[in-house]
């Protein structure tokens, strides 16, 4: 029976390519048809011919997403295995035929996971995106990146951030100071979020000349928004019709992001999640994309994904499932 090896330049590169499990060295076996022994620094494959030589490119590819500092996890890995089974391994090596980088002033930021390339590489070719999915996926963080990128870069005139003043168990009327200083909490993790990819100074004189504009999402009621990126974030605290406001001020060669996470609404009871009901309204528009992130791109402290399965097991008890996407 024919057989290849190949060889890696350490152990560690080589465990990383199948997230560090053995049994996902048998999903392989199982998919493609092949059997697979590794020792150190290399990886043994026996079988047909052409199994042999598909088994070959998803390594390649594999290392190939490892080198550009994609973070391989085990929900991935079967993902792309699958992908290669069914013969349609070409669109992922398309996808990562290019090294896909966001620059901004202070660093330079490369996605983690499968999820968050496919996610930016969305952003990048529609004018209305939706980044849907649990705490750590990098959603908002992305989303900005792309728009301080595109400001950079004069693809947009100005950036426009905002978000819903809603908190769980708290009224902006009950919160000290005046209105700025009410609404400056809401705000906060978009400035936090800024202060990490501009240098302050140039933070404070592009938000001075209203280059940058960070404002609650009221504030955008009756405006049009044109030559702009414009990012809303915590979009599950929107109503209907707040969404409704938010898209319909998208101006000429604008676009937009729109990020939430469906297990964290802090509506009140009577009131709908406008992110819960967008998905059917404009699910079938060219130029609308949806991106759902599953706890797979979680890119926090790993005790993140394990609080977010717990919460998940706990809310439904009968289900099995992965994370919410």
């Amino acid at each position: 029976m024919p057989s290849k090896t190949l060889y890696f330049p350490n152990p560690r590169h080589l465990h990383q390519l199948y997230a560090g499990r053995e049994e996902n060295l048998g999903l392989v076996e199982q998919a493609l048809g092949v059997r697979l022994v590794t020792r150190e620094d290399w990886l043994k494959i026996d079988g047909p011919s052409d199994a042999i030589a598909r088994t070959e490119t998803l390594f390649g590819h594999l290392n190939e997403a490892r080198g550009q500092g994609v973070v391989i996890k085990t929900p991935d890995f079967t993902r792309i295995v699958q992908t290669f089974a069914r013969g349609d391994g070409a669109e992922l090596q398309a996808l990562f035929g290019e090294p896909l980088v966001i620059t901004t002033n202070r660093r330079s930021i490369v996605p983690k996971t499968l999820g968050q390339k496919l996610y930016l590489q969305s952003i990048q070719k529609n004018p209305i995106v939706f980044g849907v999915g649990p705490a750590g996926t990098g959603k908002t963080y992305l989303a900005m990146a792309a728009a301080i990128s595109a400001l950079l870069k004069n693809q947009v005139q100005r950036v426009v951030l905002t978000r819903p003043a809603v908190e769980a168990g708290e009224a902006l009327g009950f919160l000290p100071g005046d209105l700025r200083e009410k609404i400056l909490p809401y705000l906060r993790p978009l400035y936090d979020a800024m202060h990490d990819m501009l240098d302050a100074e140039d933070v404070t004189r592009l938000t001075e000349k209203g280059i940058i504009e960070i404002a609650p999402l009221a504030y955008m009621r009756g405006r049009t928004l044109s030559n702009a990126f414009i990012v809303l974030d915590e979009a599950q605290n929107t109503t209907p019709e707040q969404m409704m406001m938010f898209l319909t001020r998208l101006g000429e060669e604008s676009r937009m992001v729109v990020t939430g996470d469906v297990t964290q609404i802090d509506l009140p009871r009577s009131k709908s999640s406008g992110l819960l009901e967008v998905g059917r309204i404009l699910g079938n528009i060219p130029g609308i994309d949806f991106h759902y992130f599953s706890g797979a791109d979680v890119v926090r402290h790993p005790l993140v994904l394990k609080i977010i399965e717990a919460y998940e097991r706990y809310k439904n008890p009968m289900s099995e499932s992965a994370p919410p996407a």
